[in-house]
């Protein structure tokens, strides 16, 4: 029988592509069933799952590219780089440029990989041993957070790395859904529609068993069934969707969670949320000495000015009014080097501390609603998409007057708020994606007002390979039955 060992350092042994096994006992580590036995084993078991969604050590080396991190791909950052949204600033670092320029490969691109299969493996270890715990609210509650937390990354993997639910066939690859602790296995990819059922059984399990409120920085029932109606939106499910996202809101609201009004919504972004009755269902805690400031991959203040890394896309920009609340809270106006432009302030920093150092916020209240609006609409059922739409809007416009759209005019303002809501948080490229639409940016340039240097990449088509970020090169070395996504 294999032994596997929890480095004290980092909470868990097992990575992806990581397949020696241990013969002896090493100084720091300890064996899982010791390492797995108190409800305060557990509970550091489950905190050091959500920390590998900020970093992840090996050896010496620390990266810092899932929830957190910036240069080397982030879902802060990577998912706009990859769409509409910004400009590449021609006065910036030109980080994350061979993204924006559709140039990655598998030598070179998003190491996702790595780090949410670090954050699988820990998930994991907490699921095999659960067993040590006696039965109660306790075991169930730490079982559905780390089946949630499984779910969650094998996901944003299906996302990144393999084609949409709705365009894949019954064999497309997908991702390898690993349930095992075992280091010495290769898993293949799961067919893409495959992971993404055992996606929704997870997540349909911890919904289960999971506390209504963990606090900031866990998962609960009101996250678990809000991420639920995001996995049914991509899939097409629109009755699963507004069920999901039905259940998500009666909980929060159960728990005091409420969608931000126009005069609190600015205080999510610098982390002056009241943390009681936040719209905000599930963040990743990034503090001061995590070293982690996720919003130097959009822009650096300097003394001279704030010099962006991406400017925000001029159309974009021109899409937001200036009652729209959203528009303060997330761009700003700097000129640097003599040049104005505008620039995505989401990741800006706290009123005090480390500069561009926030939590990411995972899943929010606002999310819910359009995806509940957008699978009303897909049921016929304008009225209730109608109403929630309001109900958002009314909450991001001063002086807003309830709209009365219908048909196709209805769905595309459902669309729209959904750009504008989620538009830097990580969402943009994969709506896109989902709904099996050609990326098309605008040919404004990097400047305030729409000037300078366009993107070179106006045009993907839908069906390009690239919507399908390579599998590092490193896993296809390692693992022979991985198999590298067409055209790279």
């Amino acid at each position: 029988m294999k032994k596997i060992y929890i480095y004290t350092s980092i909470m868990l042994l097992t990575l992806a592509g990581c397949k020696k096994e241990l013969i002896q006992n090493p100084s720091n580590a300890v064996n899982t069933n010791n390492a797995y036995v108190t409800e305060a084993d557990f509970t550091n078991a489950v905190l050091g799952a959500y920390s590998a969604m900020i970093f992840v050590t090996q050896g010496t080396v620390t990266t810092t590219t899932y929830y957190g991190g910036q240069d080397g791909g982030s879902m802060a950052t990577t998912p706009d780089v990859l769409s509409d949204n910004v400009v590449l600033n021609q006065q910036g670092r030109k980080s994350e440029q061979d993204f924006f320029n559709f140039k990655y490969t598998g030598n070179n691109t998003w190491n996702l990989w790595q780090n949410a299969y670090s954050v699988i493996g820990r998930a994991n270890n907490i699921i095999t041993n659960i067993g040590h715990l006696k039965d109660g609210t306790f075991k169930n509650n730490i079982l559905g957070e780390a089946l949630a937390i499984r779910a969650l990354a094998h996901f944003d993997l299906l996302r990144v790395y393999a084609k949409s639910y709705t365009s894949a066939s019954a064999t497309d690859p997908g991702v390898p859904y690993v349930t095992s602790v075992d280091p010495s296995l290769l898993p293949s990819r799961t067919p893409d529609k495959t992971a993404y059922d055992m996606v929704v059984a997870d997540l349909v399990q911890a919904q289960g068993v999971i506390g209504a409120d963990n606090g900031a920085g866990r998962m609960n029932k009101p996250a678990v069934e809000g991420i639920l109606s995001r996995v049914y939106l991509y899939r097409g499910e629109w009755q699963n969707c507004v069920t999901a996202a039905t259940a998500s809101i009666t909980d929060a609201t159960a728990t005091g969670h409420q969608l931000a009004s126009t005069d609190n919504f600015g205080n999510i972004w610098i982390d002056a949320d009241n943390l009681t009755s936040t719209e905000v269902l599930f963040r990743v805690i990034i503090t001061d000495q995590d070293n982690d400031p996720i919003g130097v991959g959009y822009e650096q203040a300097s003394p001279n000015g704030v010099k962006p890394e991406y400017s925000v896309d001029f159309g974009l920009y021109t899409l937001y009014t200036n009652n729209d609340v959203r528009k303060a809270a997330y761009i700003d106006t700097s000129t640097f080097n003599g040049i104005l432009y505008n620039y995505v302030k989401k990741y800006f920093g706290r009123a005090t501390g480390n500069a561009n150092v926030v939590d990411y916020k995972v899943i929010r209240l606002g999310e819910v609603y359009l995806n509940r609006a957008e699978a009303y609409y897909n049921l016929a059922n304008q009225a209730a998409a109608r109403t929630d739409l309001n109900t958002l809007r009314s909450n991001r416009y001063t002086g807003f007057v309830p709209g009365a759209e219908t048909g196709t005019t209805l769905y595309t303002a459902i669309l729209l708020q959904r750009r504008l809501e989620l538009a830097f948080e990580g969402s943009r490229f994969f709506d896109i994606k989902r709904l099996n639409l050609p990326l098309e940016r605008s040919s404004f340039g990097d400047n305030g007002d729409g000037k300078g240097t366009p993107a070179s990449v106006k045009t993907v088509p839908a069906t390009s390979n690239l919507f399908q970020l390579p599998i590092p090169i490193y896993e296809i070395n390692v693992n022979k039955n991985v198999t590298q996504n067409p055209g790279y």
